[in-house]
């Protein structure tokens, strides 16, 4: 590349690569059914098929697709109840970290964990038949860690809730 710089601004930057209409299109795509075929893909993004795969290929080995999953759906799976759970610890070593992050993804019903700024630590995202196996939860993760503070939300009514990403930033 002839030590060529383009000056493209950092949020829009894959890997050294920028992101074009036709890759959001494959982006917007497959976020809404990841199982069509690659025909279909190409046809949908204006494609033929061996273009379309290598910018699917690129862009998975960019890491921009972590993977293809299918989605499921909770309450046909027992799993009616969805808690929000707000975490405070006085501990903030690496060691403690490392046995909660341990604990969190041992916990199959812990859909989700993120450290957080503000008055909460940690927040966690489970998903569960029920309170009996909310209380279950609980205890099997306050035996595992030292927590200081424990406090839970229950969802009533899901207005929202999608794994597509928005695309305008790319």
């Amino acid at each position: 590349m002839l030590g060529l710089r383009y000056n493209v601004p950092q949020s829009n930057r894959i890997v050294g690569h920028m992101l074009d209409d036709i890759d959001r299109r494959i982006l917007a795509t497959l976020q809404t059914n990841a199982a069509l075929s690659l025909a279909e893909l190409a046809d949908r993004v204006g494609l033929s098929k061996n273009p379309c795969w290598r910018r699917v290929k690129r862009l998975e080995e960019d890491g921009v697709i972590r993977g293809r999953v299918a989605l499921l759906d909770g309450k046909r799976l027992n799993l009616g109840l969805t808690a929000f759970i707000a975490v405070r610890t006085n501990q903030h070593t690496a060691d403690w970290l490392e046995t909660f992050a341990a604990a969190v993804r041992d916990l199959p019903e812990i859909v989700g964990a993120f450290r957080m700024t503000g008055d909460v630590d940690y927040l966690l995202h489970a998903v569960v038949s029920d309170m009996k196996a909310y209380d279950a939860l609980y205890q099997r993760l306050i035996d595992r860690i030292e927590l200081s503070d424990v406090s839970s939300s229950f969802v009533m009514e899901e207005i929202k809730q999608t794994t597509a990403l928005p695309l305008n930033y790319a």
